[in-house]
Order: C-alpha cells, then sequence, then structure tokens
C-alpha cells in the first residue's frame, strides 16, 4: 500500500465500511470503505449537517486546511462538516488500498453517481441524517455536488458548485484524455501492474506539468505568480510544486478519477435531458465558477446555471484559474466565504 495515503499525512480520517456497493457500470466493490473526516457536532435534530466531497487527487486534508475552520462560513462550532473523500483517491475504496482481483488496474470503473450512492448510504444509514444544510465542493467536487442535488432534491437544501460543472464539455474530457496518456504511455507503467508509483516518474511528470499548463490560467504566468507563491522561477514552480504535488500518487488512483471525472454528466438521471436535470433541482444553489479557470469556464457555468430554479450566479474572481482552489488567492477565498455564509443563512424549501 502507498505510504502517501496514511493518517500521517492526511488523516484524522475514519474508515467506514458501508458494504457492497453496486456500481452503474455493472461491477460491484464487495465492501466499499468511504474515508471521512468529520469536523464539528451534530445537533439535536441533525439539521446542521453540510457535507464537503473531494476533488482529484485531493483528499479530506486539503479540505480542512484550505476551507474549514473557526470564524470561516465553514465553522465546525455551527455546523457538522462531513467531508468524504471519493472512491479511487487513495483514502477510500481505490486501487492502491483494495485487494483480490480489484487491486490495481482491476478495480473498475466508478461514476459520479456511484460516490453519491455511496455517501447516501453513508449519511443516512451510518449517521442517521436526514437533509443536508448544504452540500459544498470544488471541481469532481462540484460535479458531486450537482449530482447530490439531482438525484436526492428533497435531501439537499442548499447547493454550492465551486469551479465545475454538472455535465462535463468535451473540451475538459480531451483534456483529462491527455492527462491519462501522460500516465499510460510511460513503459513503466506496464498496464497499470507497477510496483511502485516511482517506477511510473516520467509519466507522472508529463501529467503534473499538463496540469501546470491547464491548471493555472495565462494571466498567472504572465504576472509570474509564482513568485509570489515563493519560487523564483516557473521551472522550479513546476518542478518542486506541481511534479512534487504529484509525483508519489498512485498512477492507476489518478486513472480512476479521471475516468469518472470525463463522463460527470446529471443528465444520466433523466435520459440525456440536462434541462429537465436541472430543472428538478429543490436546493438554493450558488453556482461560483473561477473567473480565469480552462477547464470549467465561465460561460459554461453560467449556461447550466440559467437550467436551475432558485439558483444565483456568483463567480469568484482569479487569475490563478482553476488551481485556485488550492487557496493559493486569499481574496479568492474572502469571495468564497462571503457567498458561501450569504447561502447558509438564506432560506430552504
Amino acid at each position: 500500500m502507498n505510504n502517501y495515503y496514511s493518517q500521517e499525512n492526511h488523516g484524522p480520517f475514519e474508515l467506514i465500511n458501508i458494504g457492497p456497493l453496486q456500481l452503474e457500470e455493472g461491477s460491484c466493490i464487495p465492501d466499499c470503505r468511504l474515508a471521512v473526516a468529520v469536523h464539528g457536532t451534530l445537533n439535536a435534530d441533525k439539521s446542521n449537517a453540510i457535507l464537503v466531497p473531494t476533488w482529484y487527487s485531493g483528499t479530506s486534508k486539503a479540505m480542512e486546511q484550505i476551507y474549514i475552520g473557526e470564524g470561516r462560513a465553514l465553522d465546525p462550532s455551527k455546523y457538522c462538516i462531513i467531508v468524504v473523500n471519493q472512491i479511487g483517491n487513495g483514502l477510500s475504496s481505490s486501487p492502491s488500498n483494495t485487494g483480490g482481483s480489484l487491486a490495481g488496474p482491476g478495480f473498475p470503473n466508478v461514476r459520479i453517481g456511484d460516490d453519491v450512492s455511496a455517501q447516501h448510504t453513508l449519511l443516512t444509514e451510518y449517521f442517521g441524517i436526514e437533509s443536508l444544510a448544504l452540500v459544498v465542493g470544488g471541481s469532481m467536487g462540484a460535479q458531486q455536488t450537482y449530482e447530490w442535488a439531482v438525484r436526492y432534491p428533497d435531501f439537499v437544501k442548499r447547493a454550492a458548485a465551486i469551479a465545475g460543472t454538472a455535465r462535463n464539455s468535451e473540451h475538459d474530457f480531451l483534456f483529462t484524455e491527455l492527462l491519462i496518456e501522460a500516465i499510460t504511455t510511460d513503459p513503466a507503467f506496464r498496464a497499470g501492474l507497477y510496483s511502485l508509483s516511482s517506477e511510473v516518474q516520467a509519466g507522472l511528470k508529463r501529467h503534473a506539468k499538463l496540469w501546470a499548463l491547464m491548471g493555472w490560467s495565462t494571466e498567472f504566468f504572465r504576472a509570474e505568480r509564482h513568485k509570489a507563491l515563493g519560487f523564483e522561477s516557473m521551472k522550479i514552480f513546476v518542478d518542486s510544486f506541481m511534479a512534487s504535488y504529484f509525483a508519489a500518487m498512485d498512477p492507476n488512483n489518478l486513472l480512476t478519477m479521471a475516468w469518472k471525472w470525463q463522463r460527470g454528466d446529471v443528465s444520466r438521471n433523466t435520459g440525456g435531458d440536462l434541462a429537465t436535470a436541472l430543472g428538478q433541482i429543490k436546493a438554493k444553489v450558488y453556482v461560483m465558477p473561477i473567473s480565469h479557470d480552462q477547464f470549467f469556464t465561465v460561460e459554461d457555468c453560467l449556461s447550466e446555471q440559467k437550467m436551475i430554479p432558485n439558483s444565483e450566479f456568483r463567480p469568484l474572481s482569479s487569475i490563478d484559474g482553476h488551481l485556485g482552489l488550492f487557496g493559493t488567492d486569499a481574496e479568492m477565498l474572502n469571495q468564497l466565504d462571503a457567498h458561501l455564509a450569504e447561502l447558509l443563512s438564506s432560506p430552504t424549501h
């Protein structure tokens, strides 16, 4: 098992076995384990629960460090904030920590809907929660947020989708395909049968460079924002930050999440009709793209927001682009906190 995904690095989290998870693609994870981090305490009627799903490569530790804290919108002294690591991220059931025929490249394809179904089981059967005050997530977390609002409209009171769409675009699908190929074309990948992640270092570095190219905006490069983040040159930034960030991650885990990301689409619930899917949302929704995001663009997010009843469009301004999600822009985080605080104070259905 890859030690990168340890309690020491990403804890504290609790592994909760929700039993067999039947997947949309037809396979099954017999003992699906969800890695869960809880901040705060449920009130008597369990009406203060907030769900935070994770993004591609991210874990509950990142959510805690960037978004949760007393005095913040996601305040554990007011709310019970439940962060659930998505399946395939290395903490919850994943290629790197599952044995037998599901180990490594044998791990089945998982969809966004599978994560949401697993999370629903967790919340209802383990925590006894019957509604959520808020579901909030960024990027793939936003994909899960939309899936929650569409699939369980009476369960979700409020939803905040940050830097993500309800249906992935063809442009984003193609970019993610390049991320996949960056890893799988490394001869050391060996069709997923490598022994250690470090053996696939060339593929992981190509993957990191693609993230550097698209994750940050062209304005980020022009403004030399890497210097404000403490890196003397762009090369040092890419090698010391981006490549190092991904270097210890398990390639099969990344591929599992990438396949899922590509196919995020709430209209699977309504026969491919996106307007119908979004139209059945009952939650108060804030749609919050990042101004310079090259993956989930402002225009793509706005076109979806117009289909969602009782929603508001609240773009976040940052030249850091999609990876502003990492918390690199303090002003963007201030904007986000203000919007979330306003949303949490708004009336619901």
